[in-house]
């Protein structure tokens, strides 16, 4: 597959779709920020997008293109969380009925707010059970559409909305960024952002930033192939927990990323605290190892506009609580 796959006119489709249903999340800046990272900063807080997270663009993206009668028949999908949640709510709006595999340890309130939407909630083991052979056995049984968390090209244009926007309000600031952070977990929100990006500014550098125990795009851009990690070790970033990067994803990704940075759980919980102390957000852990590279200094950015990507909120209070009492004055 090739980048060509998905192109910028899909992004741009993704966008009419979207509007006035999707949040338009602001792009914001801190002085404190600002002055710590000795650059021009802008933020873009996909906490507060539907559902708390960037994931419901793509979703609703995806199911807007379904016909009736397989909106009638229903989709299913496999998530740890906000994928989850955006199917869910995106199925709710389209009148859709939405059947979500989730494991049993994902954050309580990712469950919660899964079944809050509506869906129906199958839950399953992690370490010994197949989430995929799951949901394709529901799929088949009922007939539903299966809707991937990210190795899709729907999905992809509906996530290159989040760049879309935030190239189009750094114009509006009258600047163009020198560099762009983004998580990356199965690479969705990544290879949109990049396909967006580097489509309105060939000369952006786009950096994507993983958890040091799930850094299966780092070792693969290293080995110059998708590489698979285990993906039994503990990380509060349950978010970023693909265990290899996806076909397609892989495909935009391995081209138009300029390179992959690595975070440590401490740095993620320090940027937790940062982000809720000076920049007055809730972040989840997932959604703020952007922030946190930026905060370790892991990119040299001194004297230069940066752009970065906060995707997400969705964080269990004990996670939060324990973040800023690890780092109260961050």
């Amino acid at each position: 597959m090739s980048q060509s796959v998905v192109s910028f006119n899909d992004i741009q489709a993704a966008a009419k779709r979207l509007q006035s249903v999707a949040v338009r999340t602001p792009l914001l800046y801190s002085h404190d920020l600002d002055a710590r990272c000795q650059a021009r900063v802008f933020y873009k807080p996909e906490s507060l997008q539907h559902i708390g997270a960037f994931k419901f663009r793509g979703a609703y993206n995806r199911l807007a293109q379904l016909s009736s009668e397989q909106l009638e028949r229903g989709v299913v999908a496999f998530s740890s969380g906000n994928h989850a949640q955006g199917v869910a709510y995106a199925a709710r709006l389209l009148n859709c009925p939405a059947t979500i595999v989730m494991p049993s340890d994902a954050p309580r309130i990712k469950l919660e707010n899964t079944r809050r939407l509506g869906a129906v909630v199958q839950l399953y083991d992690r370490h010994n059970e197949s989430r995929e052979e799951i949901a394709a056995a529901i799929a088949s049984r009922s007939g539903a559409t299966l809707v991937p968390a990210f190795d899709d090209p729907h999905i992809i244009a509906g996530q290159g909305t989040c760049g879309l926007e935030l190239m189009e309000q750094l114009s509006e600031y009258q600047l163009q960024a020198n560099s762009l952070l983004s998580p990356v977990g199965g690479g969705g929100l990544l290879a949109g952002l990049s396909l967006a990006a580097k489509a309105m500014d060939p000369a952006i550098k786009v950096f994507a930033v993983e958890p040091e125990n799930y850094d299966d795009h780092f070792r693969s851009r290293a080995a110059g192939q998708r590489v698979r990690i285990d993906g039994t070790v503990q990380t509060r970033c349950d978010s970023l927990m693909a265990t290899t990067p996806g076909e397609l994803t892989w495909s935009i990704n391995s081209q138009l990323v300029d390179d992959f940075l690595l975070v440590s759980e401490e740095q993620v919980a320090h940027a937790i605290s940062y982000a809720f102390y000076k920049l007055k957000l809730v972040i989840e852990p997932g959604g703020a190892v952007a922030l946190a590279a930026l905060l370790q200094g892991k990119l040299p950015v001194q004297g230069s506009v940066v752009a970065l990507v906060l995707s997400g909120g969705n964080i269990d209070a004990d996670t939060f609580v324990a973040c800023l009492q690890q780092f109260p004055n961050p």
